[in-house]
């Protein structure tokens, strides 16, 4: 498979459950309503368990912009096909996301409050304070990078080729969701923990697009947080990894 293909298809897996399971706990009428924040953050380690499955042994599982760029800075991770892992991501979140909506349709049509509409396709902030939301998203973000360093001792291969695909699948599924798992519960309770800027803005443009009556606005004022915060996370990840591994 396609390196690239391999991270739209994973990256939409992972956004199909992980924002499945949101809109089954939120939206009004599911069989899971009301499953409580467990149920979401258990269910998006599994979520990046299956993309990391799908997906690791083609591309190395990236699945996430921060990843991406984080393994450039510090794993060597050629930067010839950043902008080619993220394009993919960034496509095969909206694809994930576009899947739920038409599952859920009808809940997403019964459901009257505006943020429960907006909640399975993009992040929010349960107290809003600027300052705080993007500590919150840098810091999340620091863990999953600098965990994952540690995690992987992929072989590089050279600055045009990956000999040995770098990312999440280098690591092994299981370890990777525990991970998320527990940045989810221990840190995910002031942002949602987009700690992926593919998973917040593909999901946000398709609330953007698709025709959902009463759904509001999309939030873009809020939009840029879970894209910075990630990146400012996953450079600062790189970059301390790099100087106490000297």
């Amino acid at each position: 498979m396609n390196v690239y293909l391999a991270e739209f298809i994973g990256t939409a897996l992972m956004i199909l459950l992980g924002n499945g399971v949101v809109a089954n706990v939120v939206l009004k009428g599911t069989k899971g309503n009301d499953g409580g924040w467990m149920a979401i953050t258990t269910a998006w380690a599994l979520a990046v368990f299956i993309g990391v499955v799908v997906a690791g042994p083609y591309s190395g599982a990236h699945l996430n912009p921060a990843v991406t760029l984080g393994l450039a800075i510090g794993k060597g991770f050629s930067w010839a096909l950043v902008p080619f892992y993220i394009m993919a991501q960034l496509a095969g979140a909206m694809t994930g996301s576009f899947l739920v909506w038409l599952l859920y349709k009808d809940h997403f049509d019964a459901t009257d409050d505006q943020a429960l509409k907006a909640a399975p396709f993009a992040t929010a902030p349960a107290i809003r304070n600027t300052p705080s939301n993007l500590l919150s998203e840098i810091i999340g973000t620091f863990v999953l990078i600098f965990v994952i360093f540690y995690f992987t001792d992929a072989s590089m291969g050279t600055k045009e080729t990956v000999t040995t695909p770098i990312g999440l699948g280098s690591i092994g599924a299981i370890p990777v969701a525990f991970l998320v798992w527990v940045i989810g519960l221990g840190l995910g309770g002031t942002t949602g923990y987009a700690i992926n800027p593919a998973r917040d803005l593909g999901p946000r443009t398709i609330h953007f697009l698709i025709p959902m009556k009463g759904k509001g606005n999309s939030n873009w004022a809020y939009a840029w947080i879970p894209i910075i915060g990630p990146i400012i996370g996953s450079v600062l990840a790189a970059m301390v990894f790099m100087l106490i591994s000297e």
